[in-house]
């Protein structure tokens, strides 16, 4: 079970549809990747779609490319602080991606978001249920 499924356990579908929001007002796949790499971060960002391992980012580095208002929507739909939104994604984003990339390009990727994380292989949908639960 990768890290995607363990931290997205408790999240249930506020989670699921927030992220799938975030990616969706970012333009899908390819307008996130397109961010990162506006931000210095393109390597980063094509990590997650390759096939080999995925390179972390830093809740820091998040909240820059992504800017406030997507990191506080986020955060809202979860009931976190934008802090811990941005910590959240750090973990979350380089798994979401990269399971919306099975094969290693972002071609194709964005046709999952309608279903994301309900539909992705590991069933991420499902382990959309518990981390920040009270």
């Amino acid at each position: 079970m990768g890290l995607l499924d363990n931290v997205l356990g408790g999240l249930g579908d506020d989670a699921a549809g927030g992220l799938s929001d975030l990616l969706k007002g970012q333009g899908g796949v390819g307008g996130l990747v397109e961010k990162f790499g506006q931000n210095g971060l393109g390597d980063v960002a094509a990590s997650w779609i390759g096939k080999g391992g995925n390179a972390g980012i830093s809740a820091e580095q998040i909240a820059s490319v992504l800017g406030s208002g997507p990191i506080a929507d986020f955060a809202a739909k979860l009931g976190i602080s934008p802090e811990q939104a941005s910590e959240t994604l750090a973990g979350l984003l380089p798994e979401a991606v990269d399971r919306l990339t099975p094969n290693g390009s972002a071609e194709g990727a964005d046709d999952l978001l309608g279903g994301l994380l309900n539909n992705l292989p590991g069933g991420i949908g499902g382990a959309l249920g518990g981390l920040f639960k009270r």
